[in-house]
């Protein structure tokens, strides 16, 4: 059965990934994202019914706003891919940017929470659905300069085990993609536009691409529904943590 999925942060990297894996599903796609330019240029891609969304996870109201004017055919979602997220610095803790911090934190922490917090009482009222944390090996363990964003994703990882306790009593699964090296724009980001530097992070090693981690997402929506997929951590073959990669 073709379902209703909302994916945070739709419009580039992972997100824009599991929107074309997604759409090629057949599934009808709630799309969010900061950029209305690049979703308005998705909506015409995607060859399925598409509604997009062009507001910033970060801002509670915009957000609250957005989900509560859905329209009645749109209202019951069965999906949620909470992807929104990104890493800003290198820097040592002590050395840290605080806006820095603060964006990561807003992002990645309580822009899942608001969107969790929108969504899942309808999936709770209607007794199924599913929630589809983007977490990443860096929740598992610190690695050098990664500080606070790993903070962050480690948050991620007991939100969605807290969230899997609280409706385990329903039908409703939920799942965490752990990705580790995946090539997207995510390091153009967190070097604030330095390619040279970014391109480095990849030297020497095949990394995942976006659709790696869609295909997995995808696989996670569509098993049996007596299966959850719990956790899953993603990893390029030469890579064997957060911060061990052998680079040939």
């Amino acid at each position: 059965m073709n379902k209703i999925v909302l994916i945070t942060g739709a419009t580039s990297g992972i997100g824009l990934a599991c929107a074309r894996k997604f759409a090629a599903n057949s599934d009808k796609l709630i799309l969010t994202g900061r950029n209305e330019y690049r979703l308005a240029e998705l909506k015409k891609e995607l060859a399925t019914d598409v509604l997009t969304l062009a507001f910033d996870v970060r801002d509670r109201e915009k957000a609250q706003q957005n989900i509560s004017g859905l329209p009645d055919e749109w209202q019951k979602i069965d999906v949620l891919v909470n992807n929104a997220g990104l890493a800003l610095g290198l820097e040592p803790e002590y050395e840290g940017n605080l806006d820095d911090w603060e964006t990561m934190i807003d992002t990645n922490i309580k822009g899942l929470l608001t969107m969790t917090r929108l969504i899942v009482p309808g999936m709770v009222e209607r007794n199924r659905g599913h929630i589809i944390n983007v977490g990443s090996v860096a929740g598992d363990a610190a690695y050098a300069g990664g500080n606070v964003y790993c903070a962050t994703k480690a948050a991620v990882k007991a939100l969605t085990d807290g969230l899997r306790i609280d409706v385990a009593n329903t039908a409703i699964r939920v799942t965490n993609l752990k990705p580790g090296l995946v090539e997207t724009n995510f390091s153009n980001v967190r070097f604030k536009g330095d390619e040279e530097r970014a391109a480095k992070l990849y030297t020497g090693i095949k990394p995942l691409t976006g659709d790696d981690i869609a295909d997995v997402a995808v696989y996670a929506a569509n098993a049996p529904e007596h299966v959850q997929i719990a956790e899953v951590l993603i990893l390029a073959t030469h890579q064997a943590s957060g911060s061990v990669i052998v680079r040939k």
